[in-house]
């Protein structure tokens, strides 16, 4: 049962039309916020999501275009007349050894996971008021990465966890928190706790399970609430134990 803490607030998911994303459109939109999201492709999934979220707003934008990432923040602007939470959960992985990657991976990787999150903050920002939250969604692969393969999207998330800390400073005088939620292993269409590398990654962790995109969003939404106000800056891991 929710308790509709958000009512009043709205918000901009990007990347909401699948896996974590549309789970945290959902969530957010129970605790009474009103949702906008992007999607890349699927127009269908998208109209999906946004039903399922009580007529959340589907924003078509291409993460890897500072100016789709640009015109979503102002869509949601002219859509509710402000912004009070900004999730940046879109992403892209490719994993493979930095020899075998090629640039044009590479770039992507770093167009989607990390400039496109400094885009939508920069213009998120302009409307912004005390209160303000932003969310980034990370991956715990900032922290740890057992295997070959995931140094370059490794690195991303490093460095949205180091933008998360030092925004957190810069915008304490606005009262505006940053914060940067670091899944492990969760049961998505794209990492399946049935999949290939799912005995791999519960043979490393505490938990004996994959996580759930719920668990997730339910992350975000307290994060996004009143109640997490004195937190900033910090980069929270809900990994099963992937780290400990």
């Amino acid at each position: 049962m929710t308790t509709r803490q958000l009512d009043g607030k709205t918000a901009l998911v990007t990347g909401g039309s699948r896996g974590i994303g549309a789970a945290i459109v959902a969530r957010l939109a129970a605790d009474g916020a009103m949702v906008a999201f992007t999607y890349a492709h699927s127009k269908e999934k998208a109209r999906a999501v946004a039903a399922a979220a009580g007529g959340a707003y589907a924003i078509r934008a291409d993460s890897m275009t500072g100016g789709d990432v640009e015109a979503a923040i102002a869509q949601t602007v002219d859509r509710f007349g402000s912004l009070d939470i900004l999730v940046n959960n879109a992403a892209v992985s490719e994993f493979a050894t930095i020899g075998e990657l090629t640039m044009d991976q590479i770039d992507r990787m770093i167009s989607v996971n990390v400039r496109s999150a400094v885009v939508a903050i920069r213009e998120s920002l302009l409307h912004m008021g005390a209160g303000g939250r932003i969310i980034n969604i990370g991956s715990i692969n900032a922290d740890r990465t057992p295997y070959p393969g995931q140094s370059i999207y490794a690195m991303t998330k490093g460095a949205v966890a180091s933008l998360t800390r030092g925004l957190a400073h810069e915008l304490a005088a606005r009262q505006i928190t940053v914060n940067n939620i670091q899944p492990g292993p969760v049961d998505t269409d794209a990492n399946p706790s049935d999949g290939t590398w799912a005995p791999k990654m519960l043979a490393i962790m505490a938990s004996d399970r994959y996580g759930t995109a719920a668990e997730v969003a339910s992350f975000v939404s307290y994060l996004a609430s009143p109640d997490a106000a004195y937190i900033t800056g910090s980069s929270l891991n809900i990994d099963g134990g992937f780290t400990a």
